[in-house]
């Protein structure tokens, strides 16, 4: 009598274990449903994906001291609903809008002083003081080729494409490595359709042409 009670009990053991198994199982499959609905759920929102995207490229012309073209990008990001992008953003523009700030200091002297303050007007689009400053610059520096080659940029964004290719020209004779920055600096793409600026900066392809 005994030894028949022991496997009863034993299959109702058994029979109970298997039973909790089952409705661990089933808690599990849900908690692992709804895990996986609260994470796929952000990776999708197009919003955060835009308000990104904003920041890498406000970031690329922040880097590239391009201030006037990051700071609108910036002042999205901030607007987005991300808050750790927007805080990123609001103390790059802190940044940014401190540089488009122009010098607080005495009257540039220097040919550098004035190239600063060239350059300083240039990113902030105020093109008659930039080019007042760069000129200055150029006359107390006259081989300066940096100075030359800032002036180009700047003929070049205010569509003077003639100047433009005549001071590109000096600055390369002067530094030919400024032939190089050229080629990769957007502030040249009013010049990327002109024969003569392709000429200008890849002198090799016509004589591999022949």
């Amino acid at each position: 009598m005994g030894r028949s009670n022991k496997p009863g009990k034993r299959t109702k053991a058994r029979s109970g274990s298997s039973g909790t198994q089952a409705k661990l199982l089933k808690k599990n499959n849900l908690t692992s449903k709804k895990g996986e609905s609260t994470t796929f759920h952000p990776l999708v929102d197009p919003a955060i994906e835009q308000q990104l995207k904003l920041f890498e490229e406000a970031l690329q012309h922040f880097q590239e001291q391009k201030y006037v073209k990051a700071k609108p990008l910036f002042e999205k990001v901030v607007a987005g609903p991300s808050k750790e992008f927007a805080d990123r953003a609001r103390l790059h523009l802190r940044i940014t809008e401190q540089r488009l700030q122009p010098a607080e200091s005495a009257s540039p002297r220097s040919p550098d002083d004035h190239y600063q303050h060239g350059v300083a007007m240039m990113n902030m689009g105020r093109w008659d003081e930039a080019r007042d400053h760069l000129s200055r610059a150029r006359k107390l520096a006259p081989k300066a080729d940096y100075i030359i080659y800032a002036m180009a940029a700047l003929d070049c964004l205010t569509g003077e494409a003639e100047s433009a290719m005549e001071n590109l020209k000096v600055a390369i004779q002067l530094r030919p490595e400024n032939r190089y920055h050229a080629r990769n600096d957007e502030d040249f793409a009013f010049l990327q359709e002109d024969p003569r600026f392709t000429e200008l900066l890849y002198p090799d392809r016509e004589g591999s042409g022949e």
